[in-house]
């Protein structure tokens, strides 16, 4: 796969009428798109930005076109898409004029982000910042850089970055990752180590896999002593949550933040959150739905109650015999949802929106649900983040 130009990201951002219906605010590229002629990234592309927490959810605004000095504010932070460039196979590093040799690490200009160097013309500098990260490669390829090792990750795998030292690289072909940049607390200075004695979760879901379903690849990291980032588990989730009325569906569970500003552990699927976050915090998950010809016409009331008490959330259901969907749902969220394979609808109160790999899907505060009408599964990516109104704020009602 070779993407040789910049490749634009759909994005689908939802919003309320003024008679409280769900509908599509946004469809199509973000207006915040930054190409490079060199090095080796091609570009990002803010997606969405936000500098207070809980988010907000009312108003029109495009929250992509708010200001920010990366990697964010330390008060919330930002939804965006990398695109790398591939190095040739006539790479010759001994007349690569880029390369900046690795050197003591220096202090970037907000204070939040440092840099040891080590980079060239096609490999990043070595760098860290006051964030956690949840990264998804949704095309081609990346290798993560550690201090102890170099990690290859494949389109659907996930890396949860707990504020660690790393680089990236794309060797042999160009990559797409959507990263969600968190902003956290380094409570020993510019260090920024894990902190707690967590036990750190990985292996074989803790359910029998559904036909269809793939476990998700969950690779974490960060530095467990000062300037050494590592690996601190490379695996499945093992926190995996099924429907039975619907044969085929599945929530994988990969990181939970309690509030901001995040702390760094070792772990925290552990914590009793499934479907939606803490007060002040996100819960990031990688959904698998099953064609909806398999169980549309067979659920009843009591199947989707029982779904949603399951999933620690009986009041985001909004089902009634008139809904467009029996699992229909409202929270007060931001979600961030990134299409990984197939194809899917989303179902909202005045319209439907069909999206498939490669969008993404900003759901602020919706009436909504999510509807496969194709033949195979579909796997969507939702980070989703605890959000509110705010009266005084641009983005409100």
């Amino acid at each position: 796969m070779t993407l040789n130009s910049f490749k634009q990201i759909r994005r689908i951002v939802t919003a309320n009428n003024e008679s409280g219906l769900s509908y599509v605010l946004l469809d199509g590229p973000s207006p915040k798109i930054f190409k490079r002629e060199g090095g080796p990234i091609h570009g990002h592309t803010d997606l969405w930005v936000w500098d207070q927490t809980p988010l907000p959810l009312g108003g029109v605004e495009d929250a992509a076109n708010l200001p920010y000095d990366f990697p964010g504010s330390p008060q919330g932070g930002h939804l965006r898409a990398v695109q790398s460039r591939s190095k040739p196979d006539s790479y010759d590093a001994t007349k690569d004029s880029a390369i900046i040799p690795e050197h003591p690490i220096k202090v970037m200009a907000n204070g939040r982000r440092w840099d040891r160097g080590g980079s060239s013309t096609f490999v990043g500098a070595m760098h860290k910042t006051q964030t956690i990260d949840y990264a998804i490669l949704i095309e081609g390829e990346r290798v993560l850089g550690l201090d102890d090792c170099e990690v290859r990750w494949r389109p659907g795998d996930v890396v949860i970055d707990v504020g660690g030292w790393h680089r990236w690289n794309s060797p042999n072909e160009e990559g797409i990752v959507i990263f969600d940049m968190i902003a956290a607390e380094f409570v020993d200075g510019p260090d920024g180590l894990i902190q707690g004695s967590d036990q750190v979760l990985v292996g074989s879901p803790n359910v029998e896999l559904p036909s269809g379903v793939k476990p998700t690849r969950r690779i974490v990291v960060g530095d467990c002593e000062p300037g050494f980032s590592k690996v601190l588990s490379d695996g499945y989730s093992p926190e995996m949550y099924l429907d039975p009325a619907r044969p085929g569906y599945a929530s994988s569970k990969l990181w939970i933040i309690k509030d901001l500003p995040a702390k760094l552990f070792f772990e925290s699927i552990h914590l009793p959150y499934v479907m939606t976050p803490p007060k002040g915090g996100s819960i990031f998950r990688m959904l698998t739905l099953p064609p909806d010809q398999s169980w549309l016409g067979k659920v009843t009331q009591k199947d989707v109650k029982n779904f949603f008490q399951d999933m620690q959330a009986p009041f985001a259901s909004t089902y009634s015999e008139a809904a467009k969907h029996p699992y229909m749902q409202k929270t007060k969220t931001v979600d961030f949802c990134t299409i990984i394979h197939g194809e899917v609808t989303l179902v909202l109160d005045a319209e439907e929106c069909r999206v498939s790999a490669g969008d993404v899907v900003v759901l602020r505060g919706v009436n909504h649900a999510w509807s496969n009408h194709s033949n195979a599964p579909a796997m969507i990516a939702i980070a989703s983040h605890d959000a509110d109104y705010y009266s005084d704020d641009n983005l409100s009602v």
